[in-house]
């Protein structure tokens, strides 16, 4: 009697051992779905310096542009569940329709839509090719590019707001950014935006706010202005650069700045970033991923000045980062 009550007792313990591990299991299951559902991933691309060169420079693999840029887009169609791609900037090495047009080409290959940024060797006063030129080429060859602005923004999924900035300057020789008084007024109320709605700032531009290493010659010159407009907002948000050709990642209070490098510099190499949007916290993770051109990449490597700041540490590179809410 004894020995049934206590098998009993042992297989109703036993029992509910398995309720509460088949509860787990689909509670597990039904925060990772809705985790999901607010998944947002896409790939950016940054210093294409597209040219039709037959020889290089001290550090750029120009008369490789091409291969790389196509082998780029490959990978990319290769990977599953891609949002969009963007750009940020130095899509051609020259501001010359042909390269352009050799450019948007190859770009419009991708299965997902892909968006730019202006960079400085996009635009250059004196050049017969003008930015207005340029911009107008991509909308009317890129579907995705509905914008009447240089500067625009959209909404990509449910809980994101992606920014695109235009930091050049196209009045004079410099590689220099800065930010007008509009755009950052305009920058300001999409940041507004994206708090009512719960969305995550996203925001693209070619120069970076927080450089990856000192230079005098390329940082945005009234950084702090833009520091202010980002500020205002005590949100989760993101801001992803390129034209320093290095690879960095660097977090700040709750802005995440991410530097990618060029694809014709050492590493030549790009990122693929996926967010999940949840209750409390944003979750960034970063897949860097390298060329298949393996000899091209060490020629590369061989021609620059410091390859090790260029690649960055393994936290510049694949890495889990996370922004409380």
């Amino acid at each position: 009697m004894a020995k049934r009550a206590k098998a009993k007792k042992k297989r109703s313990c036993l029992g509910t051992i398995v309720y509460w591990v088949l509860f787990g299991v689909f509670v597990y299951f039904g925060v990772s779905a809705l985790s999901y559902a607010d998944t947002l991933k896409f790939a950016h691309v940054s210093d294409v310096h597209l040219s039709d060169k037959s020889i290089d420079t001290s550090y750029k693999l120009l008369s490789h542009s091409q291969e790389i840029l196509a082998d780029v887009v490959a990978q990319i169609n290769g990977s599953s569940n891609i949002d969009f791609v963007v750009e940020t900037g130095d899509l051609i090495d020259k501001p010359r329709k042909d390269f352009l047009e050799i450019a948007c080409n190859e770009m419009n290959k991708l299965k997902a839509p892909w968006y730019f940024a202006f960079g400085n060797h996009d635009v250059a006063i004196g050049s017969n090719f003008k930015k207005d030129q340029y911009f107008e080429y991509v909308k009317k060859h890129n579907k995705n590019m509905k914008f009447d602005t240089y500067y625009y923004s959209f909404v990509p999924k449910k809980g994101y707001r992606v920014i695109i900035l235009d930091a050049t300057i196209d009045d004079k020789i410099v590689a220099t950014g800065y930010l007008s008084q509009e755009q950052l007024k305009w920058l300001d109320n999409e940041l507004t935006k994206a708090q009512g709605e719960n969305q995550v700032p996203l925001i693209f531009l070619h120069h970076p706010l927080h450089e990856p290493y000192p230079s005098f010659h390329h940082r945005i010159v009234n950084a702090l202005e833009f520091y202010d407009v980002l500020n205002n907002h005590k949100i989760p948000m993101a801001v992803f650069s390129g034209h320093y050709h290095a690879a960095k990642i660097y977090k700040e209070g709750n802005i995440l700045h991410v530097s990618t490098p060029s694809l014709v510099t050492y590493p030549n190499a790009y990122r693929v970033v996926t967010v999940n949007n949840l209750k409390n916290k944003v979750i960034f993770t970063f897949d860097f991923r390298e060329t298949n051109y393996t000899d091209l990449q060490k020629k590369a490597k061989m021609m620059t000045f410091s390859s090790s700041m260029l690649k960055g540490e393994q936290s510049d590179q694949n890495t889990i980062v996370i922004l409380d809410k």
